[in-house]
């Protein structure tokens, strides 16, 4: 029984663990404790241990050397990797969008995003349209004066304009990456600038025409006077119409990365056309 008794009491008994200077014999160091209290501080000790290093590897960059953790490149490459893939998404949308309305085209029907209602109340089946020759010669004399100019701005024109003498606003700010050049069917020239940076109308002039095409994406074309036409290609968004009148520097566009071909990254394509040949930007305007 006294055996019994001494193995339920060594839980309870303390023990000394004490440090001697080893040549005066001096006590430096003691502790007391149990069997249980060591326990007790050995769990805690690990404990503490396990929770220091979480944190460390939580906030701090340990953790890339945990092996088959990403690093902040790899990290950095998986975040621009869901850009692309959502900005590919859209294109292939407005490719898919594009096939439907040139198939409605083809077959007879009205595109599907640009669909107009029927004023059912006129009858369309008592209109007559005839031509007479004063009439055709007409139309030919107006489709020739107004070839270049689609503003109705052909009565303002100065018969002393010389391009040099205008003073182009410039759509955006940035490194020319590609230059003028006809030999290649390059007619404009294109400008890598900030993602999502606004274009600006180059002069003032009439918004005519505004549309989305499969090389060049979403583009815009202004008409000034003095049978000037600026274009502006590769844009994410257009924020004018046709008709809409433009001063100056107002924008109307946002630089992207549209078109499935002619681009490789965020830019804006610029053509000045005069008279309906195409002049170099750069002669005119400093970007």
């Amino acid at each position: 029984m006294a055996k019994t008794d001494n193995k339920k009491r060594s839980w309870r008994d303390k023990y000394r663990f004490a440090i001697y200077n080893d040549k005066t014999f001096e006590e430096v160091w003691r502790i007391r404790m149990t069997r249980y209290n060591g326990f007790l501080l050995l769990v805690f000790m690990i404990l503490f241990i396990v929770g220091v290093t979480t944190l460390l590897i939580s906030f701090t960059n340990l953790r890339e050397f945990i092996p088959g953790y990403p690093d902040g490149n790899t990290r950095r490459n998986i975040i621009m990797n869901a850009l692309r893939l959502d900005s590919l998404e859209r294109e292939l949308e407005l490719r898919d969008q594009y096939f439907m309305n040139l198939n409605a085209i083809i077959s007879g029907r009205e595109p599907v995003d640009r669909v107009a209602g029927q004023d059912t109340m006129a009858s369309y089946n008592d209109i007559e349209f005839s031509e007479s020759e004063e009439d055709s010669l007409l139309r030919a004399q107006v489709e020739q004066e107004e070839r270049y100019n689609l503003s109705f701005m052909a009565g303002n024109e100065d018969q002393n304009f010389n391009l040099s003498n205008i003073h182009f606003f410039p759509p955006v700010k940035g490194i020319v990456s590609g230059h003028f050049n006809p030999r290649t069917k390059h007619y404009g020239t294109d400008i890598v600038t900030s993602p999502k940076a606004v274009v600006s109308a180059t002069l003032d002039g009439t918004v005519m025409f505004t549309g989305w095409t499969m090389e060049t994406g979403w583009v815009i074309q202004i008409q000034h006077s003095n049978n000037l036409i600026s274009v502006y290609k590769h844009n994410a968004t257009l924020l004018k119409e046709p008709g809409d009148n433009i001063v100056a520097g107002e924008g109307i566009a946002v630089v992207g990365d549209s078109g499935e071909l002619y681009t490789s990254g965020p830019h804006l394509h610029f053509e000045i056309w005069y008279k309906g040949e195409a002049v170099n930007p750069e002669d005119y305007l400093l970007f």
